[in-house]
């Protein structure tokens, strides 16, 4: 069993940045691949990022490329998504989960006006 909770979101100007935090708990978190994903008013939900369970591997959506960055500290049971340049389309809520999409967070809001 994994319990995730998102922290770290806001309301930010474009071009600004923000860090959100998916705390974990559970002694498992080490083995997953994790994901954040955001869903923006009024569209489907889209994959952001992910990250393999060591942190050396991790893949984007095209669209954040260069502007955001995932990474986790398992000691901490913790994952990130730093998140710079921010854009107005940006904004959405956003989610971590589990790459097998079993165990999700609650969401946290992203809000960027221009």
């Amino acid at each position: 069993q994994v319990q995730l909770v998102e922290s770290g979101g806001g309301l930010v100007q474009a071009g600004g940045s923000l860090t959100l935090s998916c705390a974990a708990s559970g002694r498992t978190f080490r083995y997953y691949t994790m994901v954040w994903f955001r869903q923006a008013p009024g569209k489907e939900r889209e994959f952001v990022a992910r990250i393999s369970p060591s942190g050396g591997d991790s893949n984007y959506v095209d669209s954040v490329k260069g502007r955001f960055t995932i990474s986790r500290d398992n000691a901490k049971n913790t994952v990130y998504l730093s998140m710079n340049n921010l854009r107005p389309e940006d904004t959405a809520v956003y989610y971590c989960a589990t790459n097998d999409r079993s165990y999700w967070g609650q969401g946290t809001q992203v809000t960027v006006s221009s």
